[in-house]
């Protein structure tokens, strides 16, 4: 069987599959295949049960200044341009109100604040008082006496956009269209985990214990396996892998949309928010909590050697974890999410937080989301000393990209995809269907000539540039590993 490919991707999450469907709907890269290590795609942290299903466009996530949350809102606009776009769309994409909350003075007065910088570039977002919350969220503007709460309370937020997304069915879904894409040849391994990559003159190699694959162009969207297997290259020694899970809880239905709160700037992690679970109806779902944890994928300990291959601990690593340590937010932070954790204490302290959101919520009312929750691998940079808290990309200059943690999570899978796919086609020749691009993803109406998009003028004005690459291509032939 042949298993040589123009491109070969590794890892069939969210990320992975993203970059499968551009380089198959935009590119004349003929040749692609994608390796899994699961049996079906979007197992681990593109499951619907492991992240928060949000779409974040920028304008309610508060840590993001104004040039983040347009590049936010620009890779938001991609990925739901290509669901609504699908017959399956009511699937894939969900309708819900949102709204970033404000508690006390100081956190009001930023929401005010943040509402005349971000108003012009987000049209349907609105600052929301007390009476608007109320009808928005009554739960949310009620007490536990079912009065009107005391005190100091504003929103930002909309109630008519599309705000949720389930992934793992995204990623099913670019699956499909990638395999139907016509003149692209397109194949899907699964149960195959990377165990080795080397160099080879014309590209890479990658042995899965079973099968050999070459390719002349490869990219790793494996998460916290990424920077493994990028280590097995020498690329990204400097790097150290810190994984933070997240756990969830679950409540009776309390919300109609989802409410965040003000992040706090101190805290390298994610403010506690509510909203519904795509897949599980009549409930709210409440977190994420954050424990690191010794392990690259939630509930598998057997990625505990993996781990410990990524951590790469030396004194660098140590200043690093012991400055986060000293910052006093920090600190309480990190112990009072390890005791979340703790049966016994987890849902008194738990409730605590989450009535900063729903005030009237009761402590029977609680109950923790077992098997729910993944894990993002925060990099530690060894050479800065410090903890990234964006995306995280290796590319090698040589062909090979590797790829850790995608930010605003799987918001930004087409986006990142878009980068990964420019980079992948100028090595190797290749062109991009840039009207077709921006017309279906950007939302963009370019009036192009008779120019096919690998720069080869036709007589008819017709495509063909692309196919008569393809087909030369594939009368070279190509030989097993």
């Amino acid at each position: 069987m042949d298993h040589r490919y123009d491109l070969l991707i590794v890892g069939g999450g969210i990320s992975g599959t993203a970059l499968l469907y551009l380089a198959a709907r935009y590119t004349d890269i003929g040749n692609i295949g994608l390796i899994e290590k699961y049996a079906a795609p979007a197992r681990v942290n593109s499951l619907s049960s492991n992240n928060s299903q949000t779409l974040h466009c920028g304008d309610i996530e508060t840590n993001y200044t104004l040039d983040k949350a347009l590049k936010v809102q620009r890779a938001a606009r991609m990925l739901a341009n290509y669901c609504l776009r699908q017959p399956d769309r009511d699937h894939l994409i969900f309708r819900y109100p949102k709204m970033v909350l404000g508690v006390g003075e100081r956190e009001c007065r930023l929401l005010r604040e943040r509402f005349e910088v971000f108003a012009p570039h987000y049209p349907e977002l609105r600052l929301l008082e007390l009476k608007d919350i109320a009808r928005i969220e009554p739960a949310v503007a009620t007490g536990r006496d079912g009065r009107l709460r005391r005190g100091q309370l504003v929103a930002l937020g909309s109630t008519d956009e599309y705000t949720a997304v389930d992934f793992g069915a995204v990623a099913r879904s670019f699956v499909r269209q990638a395999q139907a894409q016509p003149d692209t040849h397109v194949d899907i391994h699964y149960n195959q985990a990377v165990r080795h990559i080397r160099v080879v003159d014309d590209g890479f190699v990658l042995d899965t214990g079973h099968t050999c694959y070459r390719a002349r162009s490869l990219v790793v969207c494996a998460g916290g396996h990424s920077l493994k297997l990028a280590h097995d290259l020498g690329h990204g020694l400097h790097y150290s892998c810190l994984p933070v899970a997240g756990s969830y809880y679950f409540t009776p239905q309390v919300l109609n949309g989802k409410v965040y709160t003000v992040q706090n700037d101190a805290l390298p992690f994610a403010a506690i928010h509510g909203d519904p679970d795509v897949l599980v109806p009549g409930k709210t779902r409440f977190g994420p909590t954050a424990l690191i944890l010794p392990i690259l994928e939630r509930y598998n300990y057997r990625t505990l050697p993996d781990f410990l291959q990524v951590f790469r601990f030396d004194r660098r690593v140590a200043k690093v974890l012991w400055d986060l340590f000293r910052v006093r937010d920090i600190r309480h932070y990190m112990l009072k999410n390890m005791l979340f954790e703790v049966p016994l204490l987890r849902k008194a302290l738990f409730l605590r937080d989450v009535r900063k959101i729903v005030p009237g919520l009761r402590l029977r009312d609680l109950e923790f989301a077992r098997g729910v929750g993944g894990i993002r691998p925060q990099l530690i940079d060894k050479t800065q000393q410090r903890l990234l808290m964006g995306e995280a990309k290796i590319d090698t200059g040589d062909g090979a990209i590797f790829n850790m943690t995608p930010s605003p999570g799987g918001t930004s899978c087409l986006e990142n995809a878009e980068i990964d796919m420019r980079a992948i086609a100028a090595h190797l020749g290749s062109g991009i269907d840039e009207q077709a691009f921006a017309a279906e993803l950007l939302g963009e109406d370019r009036a192009h000539g008779p120019e096919d998009f690998t720069g080869v003028v036709l007589p008819d004005g017709s495509g063909g540039g692309s196919r008569l690459r393809r087909w030369l291509r594939r009368l070279a032939g190509r030989r097993d590993c």
